[in-house]
């Protein structure tokens, strides 16, 4: 079942997948039933659950849906002495205890390995529009009543993306309109800047320092998640901000003879 859907309860927005299930496949699944797991990083078909948890992997759509992190309820996990322990639930009201599996999300792991995930899923927008703009727009977005689901920059434009009922999206168009934001866009961008090497850099910052800090940084290929203040980009390594000694501490509780890797810092 490590590959596979486990459990399915469409009335119930959950499923529970294997850690080596592809997320492609888990989409695919869900789509049938008009859902998906809200979580879209560029490659889906070559990630599994395991490595989507394990990195916190996000796409352009992180700004409307948020991360993995808010999406999963429970992991059945093997920690480095063998033992299979399991954390959280398979229901959303599911709150006994505490959420020891959200340890695991951007762990890498480095604490141990991940089985299976139960996620809570969404309903499927009925329509998305992707609109781009020039980079200036971005404060008029964020001062307007639009509520995007994406907000990029990229080295040539502003990527907005509404996502909704149609009702709800051609509501949002007229009000970008007004912003004069009208140019039809689309998301070409996230595969071919994350399939080029070498990997990207991560830099977080206030979003209201994301313009300042690209232009103080000068390099030209880079993805921003505007809304969120996460910097993907070439050639510029961040000062480490781990807070290494907690890591320390965590890693010695679940790992304390050091079988599994270590975090990368």
């Amino acid at each position: 079942m490590i590959n596979q859907i486990v459990e399915y309860h469409p009335e119930d927005m959950t499923v529970t997948a294997g850690a080596e299930l592809l997320l492609s496949d888990l989409q695919a699944r869900l789509k049938q039933s008009g859902q998906w797991l809200p979580c879209d990083p560029p490659f889906p078909e070559r990630t599994t659950i395991a490595a989507l948890i394990s990195t916190n992997a996000s796409g352009p759509r992180r700004y409307g849906y948020g991360t993995i992190r808010e999406h999963l309820l429970g992991l059945t996990m093997r920690l480095a002495d063998g033992r299979v322990v399991k954390s959280g639930g398979k229901v959303v009201k599911n709150v006994a205890g505490y959420d020891l599996h959200k340890l695991f999300v951007g762990g890498y792991g480095s604490l141990g390995e991940i089985i299976q995930a139960t996620f809570k899923v969404r309903p499927m927008p009925e329509t998305e529009t992707i609109l781009k703009a020039p980079w200036d727009a971005l404060d008029k977005v964020l001062d307007s009543e639009l509520v995007p689901v994406i907000l990029d920059l990229t080295p040539s434009n502003l990527v907005v993306g509404l996502a909704g009922t149609r009702d709800e999206v051609q509501w949002q168009i007229a009000v970008a309109k007004a912003l004069g934001i009208i140019e039809p866009g689309d998301l070409v961008y996230e595969r071919e800047f994350f399939s080029r090497e070498p990997a990207p850099f991560k830099h977080s910052v206030l979003p209201s320092r994301v313009i300042d800090t690209i232009k103080k940084l000068g390099a030209d290929s880079f993805v921003a998640r505007a809304g969120n203040g996460v910097i993907y980009i070439r050639g510029q390594k961040p000062a480490t901000r781990v807070p290494v000694a907690l890591t320390a501490r965590l890693k010695n509780v679940f790992d304390p003879q050091n079988k599994l890797p270590a975090l990368p810092l």
